[in-house]
């Protein structure tokens, strides 16, 4: 008998301390349900002249390429689609020699800065370049500044 006593003593004991390892944790309270975020809206892209501003970085020489890295900044009302920059290098006697273009395949937003970077092939006799900004539906009129926002 005091096998028995001894085994439902021990079972007792055993369920004891088992149940509070077996329950689950109290859930935290559910966050309140938040508002879900706006869908992005569609804008139509600029028609005719979009207008930039343009922060030049130095030409440098790197490998066997001309290495020119543009920052701009679209500050037309609308985005620029298939915005392009072609960089185009000339030597002493104003011949062209060289050049690189980017085209940007997804649309340019309004306050938008991107950064540009053109490798041209190194060829003797560079002296300068010039670039040229255009997009699929018009001209772009760019200006040149020191930093975004002067006037």
């Amino acid at each position: 008998m005091t096998r028995s006593a001894l085994a439902a003593a021990a079972a007792f004991c055993i369920s004891a301390l088992a149940s509070p390892a077996f329950a689950q944790a109290a859930k935290p309270a559910t966050p309140a349900p938040t508002a879900p975020a706006a869908p992005a809206k569609w804008s139509k892209p600029v028609k005719g002249t979009a207008y930039i501003e343009v922060i030049r970085g130095n030409s440098k020489r790197v490998g066997n390429d001309m290495v020119t890295a543009l920052k701009i900044k679209n500050t037309s009302d609308g985005p620029i689609a298939l915005f392009r920059v072609d960089e185009i290098w000339y030597d002493h006697k104003l011949k062209q020699v060289t050049g690189d273009s980017y085209t940007f395949h997804r649309p340019v937003n309004a306050g938008e800065v991107v950064d540009v970077t053109l490798k041209s092939p190194m060829k003797p006799d560079l002296y300068q370049s010039q670039y040229a900004f255009s997009h699929a539906n018009g001209k772009v009129n760019a200006k040149q500044v020191k930093k975004f926002g002067e006037k």
